[in-house]
């Protein structure tokens, strides 16, 4: 069912509150370092109890060549290329350690290279890098597996992009964020438009199955008027999906956004304008809501899985793989697997010293409870499909919906005064105005929001 939404400025205002992005639940607030790699060793070989599970892989390329004053991710800033060499090394052993744990018999139809910047590395590491990978891995040959990168086209070609293919990605997403020069100077991001489309006709001359462009409102100088410039001309490229995220001014959390002056940042008001006005020209432009910061076209597989009630939500965004254990390799990355979650240490030294000595590099992580995975399910469900079947979700989790969630139940009646949802005992049921504002829905059902009040969130638009 396509997602259609309601913008109303004055009900978000009202809403408009910090909370998590729930790429998992329990969030990574909640990862402790009592999780140790002997528990993901026990977890990895329980999951393999099913030789068939499928699995997906995510590698963490941290390297940039320079830094966008905006980003939160974790990241080695450099122009040594040679500073690949020592991680690379130390991710291969990785990939080797992790593979010994499941079948070869599982195959990988998920597979997601993040950064940082993936094609940061050069041609011949990542011809390695997927070499290492298929030794130790089940990989699909047959082109029908979701396997993509993230690309910047300043640190890419055509000839990049031909070799992506060959090794096997088939979808890839870019950044832009926005085209204006000044927002561009204002966030240290110089790209330009020729360069993008570049990549863009490369990806389809390839024959990419997706490619998918990422914005970002609420940067300095932005305005209705100037962000709308920008939409046209991405518009014109017509990628199969968009990612248009909120940016969250935390300064106090992410060094690099202090070179972000706070008075050239819009209004929030201005702010909202300029979501508003994305939202109606996506619109016109043929593309769907699939959720969150999401956006695709109803012929893309992203918009199929949702409609089929497949799609999934995990830590590089919306998926179409949602019965999958998510391993994940390389530093500061977070696994799946099982009813647990798993990160590994962050720092690019202390990550290349422990694979040195061939032990994992898990940091801390969960293991998840009987009333996690409960909560889990509905946070999952509301996030992707914006509804709750209550029957089918009692009945599997064998639960009295009612008097389990009687406190969140009459939570809730706030939600339905104000037309963002309709509920009875057997359905809840997100409305267009309410979609917006999933996360709030989700945060009624997170029980450690109450834990965690010192804890910094984005603002939820």
């Amino acid at each position: 069912m396509q997602q259609v939404l309601e913008f109303d400025p004055i009900l978000i205002q009202r809403y408009d509150i910090s909370g998590p992005r729930y790429t998992s639940y329990p969030t990574a607030v909640q990862f402790t370092e009592s999780f140790t790699a002997d528990d993901y060793r026990r977890i990895a070989q329980d999951s393999s109890a099913d030789p068939e599970k499928p699995l997906s892989l995510y590698f963490h390329i941290p390297f940039c060549d320079t830094v966008c004053f905006y980003c939160g991710c974790n990241k080695v800033i450099t122009k040594n290329r040679a500073h690949t060499i020592p991680y690379l090394n130390a991710l291969y052993r990785e990939i080797a350690i992790q593979g010994a744990l499941y079948p070869k018999s599982r195959p990988v139809t998920q597979l997601h290279w993040g950064g940082g910047t993936p094609t940061f590395i050069s041609h011949e590491q990542m011809t390695e890098l997927m070499q290492q990978t298929r030794e130790h891995f089940n990989l699909l040959e047959d082109d029908s597996g979701e396997y993509s990168i993230e690309v910047d086209p300043r640190e890419a070609s055509a000839e990049t992009i031909a070799l992506l293919r060959k090794l096997g990605f088939n979808r890839l997403s870019m950044g832009v964020q926005d085209f204006d020069p000044d927002v561009q100077r204002a966030v240290n991001r110089i790209q330009t438009e020729e360069e993008t489309r570049e990549i863009m006709d490369a990806a389809r001359s390839q024959g990419f199955k997706s490619v998918s462009l990422d914005l970002i409102y609420g940067l300095p100088h932005q305005s209705v008027e100037s962000f709308g410039k920008t939409l046209d001309r991405v518009i014109d490229m017509a990628p199969d999906r968009f990612s248009v995220f909120n940016y969250a001014h935390l300064p106090e959390l992410f060094k690099m956004q202090r070179r972000i002056h706070a008075v050239d940042l819009p209004l929030p008001e201005e702010k909202l304008r300029i979501l508003g006005m994305t939202i109606e020209r996506l619109h016109e432009a043929g593309y769907i809501y699939i959720g969150m910061d999401h956006f695709a076209r109803p012929d893309d597989e992203l918009a199929i899985a949702q409609r089929e009630g497949s799609l999934y939500r995990n830590f590089q965004g919306y998926s179409t793989r949602a019965n999958c254990d998510l391993v994940a390799m390389g530093a500061t990355s977070i696994s799946r697997v099982g009813p647990s979650y798993s990160q590994n240490v962050k720092e690019v030294d202390q990550y290349e010293s422990i694979l040195e000595t061939d032990h994992l590099p898990v940091l801390r992580g969960i293991e998840l409870n009987e009333d996690d995975l409960i909560r889990q399910d509905i946070i999952s469900r509301l996030m992707c499909h914006f509804s709750l079947d209550i029957q089918a979700l009692s009945s599997t989790h064998q639960i009295d919906f009612g008097h389990y969630f009687k406190k969140e139940i009459q939570q809730l009646e706030r939600f339905a005064d104000d037309g963002l949802i309709e509920m009875d005992m057997q359905h809840l049921n997100v409305l267009p105005r309410g979609r917006l504002l999933i996360r709030n829905l989700c945060m009624v059902f997170d029980r450690y929001l109450t834990q965690q009040s010192s804890q910094k969130f984005s603002k939820v638009i």
